[in-house]
């Protein structure tokens, strides 16, 4: 009798425990969000047709004097747009004044060595526009009269800003932007919570085709 529940457990057991995974619930990790309704960028500059809305966006604010800042950029490109360029409708997108044309030329050269920078996102607009979309995002940060800030933020498919609401390093513990001055920043908490809001929307997206296949199993099977 024991030798019998010995097999059991050895041959059976992990079955079951196999079956319990595929049919449980799975609590999955998902990334804060810490504002909803962001002031979509298409509403300032409809001409440049670019928008946060059906795309993951890093927004950044690098200034008029943004080749002072390019190095924000660079640590972007390496950390960020080259790890995850490669996910749909993923962008980063930068807000400058009317001002900085060439000096965006500039900073895009710099982008271009060995990198394909089409998801480098350059809008251009007035300072006015550009307090107004900061503001929006409602943090406790501010953004110079030059319109730079030191932060990256984290703008969802449906223009929410997403961030860390439990953050160890902050008093109160809300995440609203990411120091692209600081590598290490960037590297131990931009990069995962870039790969939480994605992994998000996998799911959602695996979750909607079952149940497109539930609702029309004999969707592309054609009529005898």
């Amino acid at each position: 009798m024991k030798k019998f529940w010995l097999l059991f457990a050895l041959l059976i057991g992990p079955l079951v425990f196999y079956l319990m995974i595929l049919t449980g619930k799975n609590d999955f990790r998902r990334l804060p969000i810490l504002q909803e309704n962001i002031i979509d960028i298409v509403s300032l500059e409809p001409k440049q047709n670019i928008q946060f809305k059906n795309h993951i966006s890093v927004l950044c604010f690098f200034g008029e004097e943004l080749l002072q800042h390019k190095t924000n950029a660079l640590n972007l490109n390496e950390k960020i747009y080259k790890h995850f360029n490669g996910f749909k409708n993923f962008q980063i997108v930068v807000i400058l004044p009317n001002t900085t044309k060439d000096k965006a030329k500039q900073l895009k050269k710099e982008l271009a060595f060995n990198t394909d920078i089409n998801n480098w996102k350059f809008v251009f607009t007035t300072k006015e526009n550009i307090k107004t979309l900061f503001k929006s995002l409602h943090t406790d940060y501010s953004i110079d009269k030059n319109m730079y800030s030191s932060k990256a933020f984290i703008i969802d498919k449906e223009a929410a800003l997403r961030g860390r609401n439990k953050d160890e390093d902050i008093a109160n513990g809300i995440l609203y932007g990411y120091n692209t001055e600081i590598v290490s920043e960037i590297h131990q908490k931009m990069i995962d919570d870039v790969k939480i809001l994605l992994a998000e929307y996998r799911l959602a997206l695996k979750k909607n085709k079952k149940k497109e296949v539930f609702k029309n199993p004999y969707k592309d099977k054609k009529s005898k």
